[in-house]
């Protein structure tokens, strides 16, 4: 029974799922580049522009073999050039994290500085995580911005699907329970609660290229709690959403929608 059992796992599982992947390794790249972003978090040490080369070498290496494996389930990928456009990018990325760190420290009067919200944020993080994520669908690469979207899911609680859409100044304040589905499209400085869900009204399968999720204008705010559904859903800009509402369809500019 072990020799069939082990003749099973080997050629019915193990040959016919092989991506030649290190799932794990690259789960945590995303946590490199944050590190290279923002070395207040202390997980890379650069002392000169040697070292931090040395640290992108080591994550272009990275990269270039994971998207090179991933042509199995996308033949034609070109794994050099993919990843040296996606790197090109950092800087645009950076600038998009650094609004996002300013939003959450001039919107949470328990942030004392920038680099407290840079550490210790669990929605920066996440936030953060996503905007790398998210610059890899934009490049059509399969799989690895989800790898890396889940892995900040588990860390911090908050689920940002990568292909979501979202605006510069973005704070999800608290942050667990958070989801945010992939075809949500948010403006510019929002503000969202724990256990916010943007979310779709309908999964069936046959709606996977249609637009599910609602889209929320600039300088909106998410009360803790609150589930707004539906692809056609659009909050206004300026609206304010209040805690533990369901809301599944469109309200305009500047609205206050509450409980009663």
């Amino acid at each position: 029974m072990s020799s069939e059992l082990a003749h099973f796992l080997y050629q019915d599982r193990t040959l016919k799922g092989q991506l030649t992947l290190n799932v794990s390794e690259l789960r945590c790249t995303v946590e490199d580049i944050i590190a290279l972003l923002y070395p207040q978090r202390g997980r890379i040490q650069l002392q000169n522009a040697n070292d931090a080369q040395h640290a992108i070498d080591n994550i272009s290496k990275k990269l270039i073999s994971a998207v090179s494996a991933l042509s199995t389930l996308k033949p034609g990928l070109e794994a050099e050039k993919l990843v040296q456009t996606f790197l090109a990018g950092i800087p645009e990325i950076a600038a998009l994290c650094d609004k996002d760190a300013e939003a959450a420290f001039q919107g949470d009067p328990a942030a004392h500085s920038i680099e407290e919200v840079i550490v210790s944020y669990p929605g920066f993080y996440a936030i953060a995580a996503h905007r790398i994520a998210h610059a890899l669908v934009k490049l059509e690469i399969p799989l690895l911005p989800r790898l890396m979207s889940e892995y900040a899911h588990e860390r911090t609680g908050i689920d940002i699907h990568p292909a979501a859409q979202i605006g510069e100044s973005f704070f999800i304040d608290h942050g667990t329970g958070v989801v945010i589905g992939e075809t949500s499209i948010i403006g510019k400085n929002v503000k969202i609660y724990q256990g916010v869900t943007l979310g779709a009204l309908s999964v069936k399968k046959r709606m996977q290229h249609i637009k599910r999720h609602p889209t929320i204008e600039d300088d909106v705010v998410i009360y803790a709690n609150s589930t707004i559904l539906g692809g056609e859903t659009v909050v206004g800009r300026g609206s304010v959403i209040g805690g533990n509402y369901w809301l599944t369809q469109s309200v305009p500019a500047n609205s206050k929608v509450f409980n009663t």
